[in-house]
């Protein structure tokens, strides 16, 4: 497919919703993504309701707290909010917690602080990349979309879900962020999928926060794989 100049189709995906513009850019053709409703919080089914428990008293930051203890004694960020490796699941303090905004167990739940763009791919497709330099272990952005039970192995009338036959869906086919654009691989991905619990403790639906692999120059394509085989994984549509 020929290439011409690029240029913005579209000045901000998500209307003011997110920390920075997400812009879409098309040097292919004129195509703009389809509609969708924008998101910034996860949808949950109305019939499902998330285990609760009570934060931390830390209010100079986190230290010997109950947050920590989850953790497995320690805080799994840098003091510059990069991961320190990944882990079956990842306990943030939440809005339960006393501690202040910035404290460094509080990442992923602030959104975004990268300006990413998504942009028409040489193959007709679309993809999502960053206009900075990503270090790795920064944080990118979470996979928002609907929650939805999944019933007899699919997901609404016609759709597949794969391998496992119960359970539930991260819908993202109308409604969702930036993240839905991102694509799979497994060809050397520069990001992983890490769960994360915050704002509740029920296993059954982590958050799912993309995190960089390694360094990531600007304007490079963003690409995650995804363990379907894992038993506490989602869905992703």
């Amino acid at each position: 497919m020929s290439r011409k100049e690029e240029c913005c189709l579209v000045s901000d995906l998500s209307e003011g919703m997110e920390n920075f513009e997400v812009r879409v850019m098309n040097g292919v053709d004129d195509e703009k993504p389809k509609s969708f409703s924008y998101l910034t919080k996860v949808l949950y089914p109305y019939h499902v309701k998330a285990l609760q428990e009570s934060g931390c008293d830390c209010t100079n930051g986190c230290s010997n707290c109950k947050c920590l203890f989850k953790n497995g004694g320690e805080i799994p960020f840098t003091e510059k909010g990069a991961i320190i490796g990944p882990k079956p699941i990842i306990y943030e303090c939440g809005p339960s917690c006393k501690c202040p905004p910035s404290c460094m167990n509080r990442v992923g739940q602030s959104g975004s602080r990268i300006q990413l763009e998504v942009f028409r791919t040489g193959s007709g497709g679309w993809g999502v990349r960053s206009q900075s330099y990503i270090s790795s272990g920064s944080f990118v952005c979470e996979y928002i979309g609907q929650l939805k039970q999944v019933k007899d192995n699919y997901l609404g009338e016609g759709t597949l879900v794969g391998k496992k036959e119960r359970g539930l869906a991260l819908d993202t086919k109308k409604s969702g962020n930036v993240a839905r654009f991102i694509c799979q691989s497994d060809d050397l991905p520069n990001l992983f999928a890490q769960r994360v619990l915050y704002d509740h403790d029920d296993l059954r639906m982590p958050h799912i926060m993309f995190f960089a692999t390694k360094d990531i120059p600007p304007l490079q394509e963003l690409s995650y794989e995804y363990d379907y085989d894992d038993p506490l994984a989602y869905q992703l549509f």
